[in-house]
């Protein structure tokens, strides 16, 4: 654990408290639904498997708030697994359920997800939010937070432990640039002890509402364990909904991806895709085997998703057509994006402008390996949560942050999981842990 770990045993008191830390979730953010209807209306309320987690302020001692929030866990939950999404907590924090301490997390602008079953009870469960001043504020000098409340966003979502864990989407050209190909990739999970078959079903609509194709897949996976389903399907007349192309162009393909079992759907996960693949070659990003012309801008989200969309579409028609954000920002945001047809460099949490010249071990933080971890942390959560939208033609490891040991960590690991768009690091200062992006304008 965290040097924090003792300092709030001391102020909170509270006990018993464990040191092992929760496994942190890597994945595509998404919710899952109940019914068709409301997973196409993106409608989710509270109910059986999800909770909006929303902290009361408790206390301060010492600099640290204690934020509190208790919730009932039915008994229904033992065959479930309970992932636990905490977003806009606005500071360094730890999290703690039912006197544990679950985790601890520097990063307060990248959401974060846990899988918190091992800390769950039934009845009554008491969660604990202990804000802090992080120790690792020489690595985010970033602006103010924007002006949202406190957890927005947070929730606790249950799926069963036989389910969709993640998934990888893309609708892309033929080899002879006739239609498009879905290519999807579920990767299913079995939290179970034994073996188990899961059934797994996907539609997809297009831009004008007819759907196009459908099926249900069987998948037999052993005990706690993982595997991947992969779905390749034809798409025609696709290159009447091209996504993106200097236009601008935004039509969105919708698919539907649930869980079958008994005859009954037990689970729906929508997300939308736009047809186009992106992909960098000398210097340039490539799409329908043309270069972009990039105009870029640097923006973060406004408070709102009324208010972002507004500025969005009035740098649309300034003639921007590429955001570089700042650091990971909310999915509403990404959604956004891709239904204005607007292009997204995602950047990690990193930003350290303090001594980025000095090269010396541990004279930049990104040459410290002590921080290693930390910036591994910050930039697999950014790929991750974004991978799977429409809008984003890169990834870019930090702001300026000097360059060293865990800058070319973080280049390889991301290279190790992306073949086709670019990994961008600005201040690499022509080392070779960066793609180097052409840009028509930049500011």
């Amino acid at each position: 654990m965290k040097r924090i770990f003792w300092f709030l045993v001391l102020i909170c008191g509270f006990m018993p408290v464990v040191t092992a830390q929760a496994q942190r979730v890597y994945r595509s953010e998404f919710v899952t639904y109940d019914m068709r209807e409301d997973a196409r209306a993106a409608k989710r309320t509270d109910g059986v498997n999800f909770r909006t987690i929303n902290p009361a302020f408790d206390s301060e001692k010492d600099g640290v708030k204690i934020y509190l929030q208790k919730f009932d866990v039915p008994a229904s939950w033992n065959d479930y697994n309970a992932y636990l999404h905490l977003e806009n907590v606005q500071s360094a924090y730890v999290l703690m359920l039912n006197g544990e301490v679950v985790a601890e997390v520097e990063d307060d602008r990248t959401p974060a997800e846990f899988m918190v079953s091992p800390w769950l009870r039934q009845g009554e469960n008491v969660m604990v939010v202990a804000l802090y001043k992080s120790g690792y504020a020489d690595i985010q000098q970033q602006d103010a937070h924007p002006e949202r409340k406190p957890f927005c966003g947070s929730y606790l979502m249950a799926q069963r432990k036989l389910h969709i864990f993640d998934f990888s989407a893309e609708i892309v050209p033929n080899e002879t640039r006739e239609y498009g190909i879905l290519e999807l990739d579920v990767i299913a999970r079995n939290n179970f002890n034994y073996e188990e078959t899961i059934a797994i079903g996907y539609d997809i609509y297009g831009p004008d509402g007819k759907l196009i194709d459908y099926t249900v897949r069987e998948l037999t996976i052993p005990g706690r364990s993982q595997d991947t389903l992969r779905i390749r399907a034809d798409i025609y007349h696709s290159y009447k909904y091209k996504w993106g192309g200097n236009r601008g162009q935004a039509p969105l393909y919708s698919l539907m991806l649930y869980v079958k079992r008994n005859g009954m759907i037990y689970e729906y996960i929508p997300f939308k895709r736009g047809f186009g693949r992106t992909e960098y070659a000398d210097g340039k990003i490539i799409r329908f085997d043309e270069p972009v012309n990039l105009v870029r801008r640097r923006y973060s989200s406004a408070a709102t998703p009324s208010v972002a969309e507004s500025e969005i579409a009035g740098l649309k028609r300034e003639g921007a057509n590429l955001l570089v954000v700042d650091y990971p920002q909310p999915r509403w945001f990404y959604d956004l994006c891709d239904k204005l047809g607007m292009y997204v460099i995602d950047r990690a949490n990193i930003n350290a402008p303090k001594a980025s010249l000095d090269r010396k071990v541990g004279g930049t933080p990104s040459n410290n390996p002590a921080l290693c971890e930390e910036y591994i942390e910050r930039v697999k959560a950014m790929y991750f949560r974004s991978r799977n939208h429409s809008c984003i033609v890169g990834f870019m490891l930090g702001g300026k942050a000097g360059n060293g040991y865990n800058m070319y960590k973080a280049y390889e690991l991301l290279s190790s999981q992306e073949s086709r768009r670019p990994i961008i690091y600005e201040a690499a200062e022509g080392e070779w842990n960066s793609d180097n992006v052409e840009f028509k304008a930049q500011n």
